[in-house]
């Protein structure tokens, strides 16, 4: 016996070693991980037309790979792919990218036009009429009817988003203080649902739908919560004594901006938070717009008594309308099939638009009681 354990002594104190060393928890240096993966691409064409080849161009960064869907069961692997459609109509083109660093998603829908044809944009403009407690709907062909969408009837409703993948929509309730909430519908205003409540002041709402995520300008904080309500960051980020009143985000750079309007400010983050600052000083106002397209932001300054454009580092700021009354603009879109930018004029009960300079404004729809945040789809 003696001599047997002695033989198998030396094979189990080796076993046990080796398990010890399995046991020992790597170092990671996070610096050391790939760089995120983003999605982006935009269109060298001015004009989208049937049968004429458009150019996309990827801006997408860290990718490996691409994956392109044009929307009519046609697909690339090509890094910046040439299409042409050969019928008009609306396509959602979606692009993929894959790299270490994991993957990106991004889509935007095309207008293709046949020049043979009526022009007339088959988009919609979604918008809040506060005054009567609506949720309403425009087509962009002339002569159209404004139509409702969904009876907001004792909800207090401001900011709105889209999910274009989803078709879903997002708004915001303050009607109550510190009792506020996030609700969120089809399309044609069914299945609506409760997201989130206890809020203490909501008036703006921005969704990242690559990471998941809304963000809710809210009293002093823009909270952050999954695109179901779970997950909800009351303070994800706060300015001490603030008032956030307006939210956007850029897919393309993956910043949030948003407007505080008791020290009068723009500020801009990354998606994560970090890197929190002041983008325009001395701006006071309820609504904004980012351009991701065209690098631009465009927002409402009551200061101003305008709705300016500005570059989206707060350079190159310009007047582009004058804006009558206490409460300015409060909603604002683009229609990128046809280059118009859209806003409200709260005081005035006017929606107006004009092209992305300002030039050619008009009046779009008159007798709006009292419009608010907007969304082009």
């Amino acid at each position: 016996m003696t001599i047997l354990f002695k033989k198998l002594f030396p094979a189990f104190l080796l076993l046990a070693l080796i398990a010890t060393a399995g046991c020992k928890k790597n170092n990671y240096n996070f610096d050391d991980l790939p760089p995120t993966v983003k999605s982006f691409f935009s269109i060298g064409n001015t004009e989208l037309k049937m049968n004429e080849p458009i150019q996309f161009k990827n801006e997408s960064e860290n990718g490996e790979s691409y994956s392109w869907d044009f929307g009519d069961e046609t697909k690339s692997t090509e890094s910046n792919p040439t299409k042409t459609y050969s019928k008009a109509g609306t396509y959602t083109v979606k692009l993929k990218v894959v790299g270490a660093g994991g993957t990106g998603n991004y889509s935007r829908d095309l207008a293709i036009i046949d020049p043979n044809a009526s022009t007339d944009s088959d988009k919609e403009l979604y918008f809040i009429e506060y005054g009567t407690k609506l949720i309403r709907k425009i087509s962009l062909k002339p002569g159209s009817p404004a139509e409702t969408v969904v009876n907001m009837t004792g909800k207090d409703g401001h900011g709105m988003a889209y999910d274009s993948i989803n078709k879903k929509i997002y708004y915001c309730d303050f009607l109550t203080a510190n009792s506020g909430k996030v609700w969120r519908m089809d399309a044609d205003g069914t299945n609506q649902v409760e997201l989130l409540s206890g809020l203490a002041s909501p008036y703006g709402i921005a969704i990242n739908l690559a990471e998941g995520k809304m963000y809710i300008a809210d009293g002093p904080n823009v909270s952050r919560a999954n695109l179901d309500g779970s997950n909800y960051q009351k303070t994800f980020i706060s300015v001490t004594g603030g008032a956030m009143r307006a939210i956007g985000f850029n897919r393309k750079t993956n910043m949030i901006y948003y407007y505080e309007v008791n020290d009068e400010n723009m500020h801009a983050s990354k998606s994560d938070g970090t890197g929190a600052g002041i983008v325009i000083e001395g701006a006071y106002g309820y609504g904004m717009f980012v351009d991701e397209v065209n690098n631009k932001i465009y927002y409402d300054d009551r200061n101003k008594t305008g709705l300016m454009q500005a570059n989206l580092d707060g350079t190159g700021i310009v007047k582009l309308a004058n804006l009558t009354g206490s409460r300015g603009s409060s909603g604002m879109t683009i229609d990128y099939s046809a280059n118009k930018l859209y806003w409200a004029e709260t005081n005035n009960n006017l929606i107006k638009r004009a092209n992305l300079d300002g030039t050619e404004a008009e009046t779009f729809i008159s007798g709006v009681n009292n419009p608010r945040g907007m969304f082009m789809k």
